[in-house]
Order: C-alpha cells, then structure tokens, then sequence
C-alpha cells in the first residue's frame, strides 16, 4: 500500500529520530517516522527504560522511559505520521521522490533522514535449545516494566552492563534475583559490579559465576525452574524460576542501506558537516554516523537532528533558509513572526 507522500520520512523512533520528527514539525514540514520495533524509544525502551540518563542538557538525571515520554510529547505537537513494526526492504527513487518499501508499506517522501542507531536490532537467544518455546512464557527477551516481576523469583543471564543493571533494579521488586555468568570476568561498569557483589553479601541477591542454564522446565504454560550447570565443576543443579531474562547482548543489522548508494564504513553511514549521507535527498543522524571527532551521545544526535532537518528543508523548499532562528521568536509557538 502506497501512502501519502510527506516531506521527510525519518528512518528510526529512537531518541535523535523522535527529535528530528519534531524539529521537522517546527520548520513547518510534514513528515513520518518509521521504525522496526513495535514501540517508539528505540534502545532506550528495548534495552533499558529504567536506566537513568546523566547527559542530556538541561536534565540534572532522567529515566531512559521519562525521556522517550518527553521526547514523544514534544514530536507530537506536530502529529507526524508514526509507522512502527515495519521492517525496510528497499529505497526506490522517480521523479525526486523516494519511496522507502517495507514489507507491507511504501512510503513516499522527499527526503529521508536516517537515524537508525545500530540499525535493525534483536536481543541474542539463549543457545540452549530447550529454551525456544518458553519465550514469551516465562523467559523475556526484554524488560520494560520491573513491575511485571514483583514477587516472582527471577534468574538473570548475563555479564554486562544490561544484567547487572537489571539484577540490581529489580532487587526492589522480585521476591529473589539470580545472576549467573559463564565466567567470573564481567563487561559491566565496575561501580554497577560492586554494587550487586555487596547486595549478594547481604542476601538481597545472589550471583554465580562460571554457570550456565542447561535445562528449562515448565508445567505446560509457564517456566517453572531451570537446570544450572557448574562448568568449572561440571555438576548440575535444579533451581526454582518464575522468570528468566538472558540479557546477552542484541544482534544489529542495518540491512539492505548498504545498497542504496550510502558511504557507508563498518556499518556506519559517513556523512559531511551538514549530515549529508551521499545521496541526494539524503541525510543521517546519531549512532548511526561517522565523521571525525565524533561522539556518539544522545545530546550530539539531538544537534546532529536539528542540522539534518534544516539541511533537508532547505533542499525541498529553497525559499526557506537553512537557518531557522531562534524557537522563542517563531510564530509556530504563538510567538512573534519570524
């Protein structure tokens, strides 16, 4: 299905993609946003919600979650079109308009910003077999309300930033937290090590290194327990669950971009000063780029966002200047003519 053709469509509702959808709004362009992942907030949402943000200007510290609220709240003044879940195959181009195709849609813009991130992204499985059809019924791929968890015994799978950060935030809601890890060497923030190390000393939680899950047993709807298996002293050993979480790392793709006539770098999009991607039409922000210097922050992508979107309306409508001016004198808030 072909729909309406927007002024930019912006691949990508994560952080820097929901700001670029609001900045196109306040230059007075219409646009869409589109994403592969059911819901707006791109990492922060899909990976950590409850996680607090220290950078962000103007924020002395914000919920990941908070942040995407506030972000979403301020993309929708302007009511761009959302599509979500749509997954991109192709970028086609005729007469000066492209034509982003998914697997249902084809949407039709006249130019494209990509903020995409790391791309298309999904959690990494366990490896154990047995554990496939309990997905969904006890094991989570993903947390995006510690509520879900109060008073169940959970088991977390993982030795980085994302298993430590849960082990220690659920604590507070679940009735026990395990942690286990293949090796005693973890890729976590020290600081969040030490911290669920001590919790583990006081009984508030519990970690064991050097383990695996080797089993996953059910009573025919729901996780029930699992098998731990000690690879050091290769001994195994049943524990009650009423959830697990593999927090294992995700798997990125930014898929068939490649073939779109990008100047693309190990899987990063290289894009001039002005977010210029090397495609007429076409410009990148946030993670997602390269260029010297750069730092891969949610406050650069805000920046990166701004400079992509007045690039773009001033490449469709060149009577508009690149330059907008300041917000506090724009008549799209009620303020003086600018």
């Amino acid at each position: 299905m072909t729909q309406d053709i927007r002024d930019i469509t912006i691949i990508g509702a994560g952080p820097t993609g929901l700001f670029a959808a609001f900045y196109a709004g306040m230059r007075g362009v219409t646009a869409r946003i589109v994403d592969a992942l059911p819901e707006v907030g791109g990492q922060l949402i899909a990976l950590y919600p409850e996680k607090l943000i220290f950078d962000v200007a103007g924020l002395p510290r914000i919920l990941a979650k908070d942040l995407v609220r506030d972000l979403v709240a301020q993309m929708r003044q302007f009511h761009p079109d959302e599509r979500l879940g749509q997954r991109i195959l192709s970028l086609e181009e005729d007469g000066g308009v492209l034509t982003l195709v998914t697997e249902t849609e084809r949407f039709q813009s006249r130019a494209l910003i990509i903020a995409a991130g790391i791309g298309a992204f999904s959690p990494r499985r366990l490896p154990n077999p047995a554990a496939d059809e309990w997905y969904g019924r006890g094991i989570h791929d993903r947390v995006s309300d510690p509520n879900e968890f109060r008073g169940q015994k959970v088991l977390i799978v993982g030795g980085g930033d994302s298993a430590f950060d849960w082990t220690q935030q659920l604590m507070d809601y679940a009735d026990t937290v395990t942690l286990i890890h293949r090796s005693d060497r973890f890729r976590a923030h020290g600081s969040t090590v030490a911290a669920v190390n001590e919790a583990a000393k006081s009984g508030r939680a519990r970690v064991l290194t050097f383990h695996e899950i080797a089993g996953v047993h059910g009573d025919g709807t729901r996780v029930t327990g699992a098998t731990l298996k000690d690879v050091k002293a290769k001994t195994q050993h049943d524990v009650v669950v009423d959830a697990i979480i593999p927090m294992l790392g995700f798997v990125s793709d930014i898929g068939t971009m490649t073939e779109w006539g990008l100047t693309i770098e190990k899987d990063e999009i290289v894009v001039t000063s002005t977010m210029e991607a090397g495609r007429p039409g076409v410009w990148a922000a946030g993670d997602i780029t390269t260029y010297p210097g750069k730092l891969k922050l949610i406050a650069t992508g805000f920046g990166e966002a701004a400079t992509a979107v007045n690039q773009a309306v001033h490449w469709i409508y060149p009577e508009k200047k690149v330059n907008p001016g300041h917000s506090s004198n724009m008549a799209i808030f009620g303020q003086k003519d600018d």
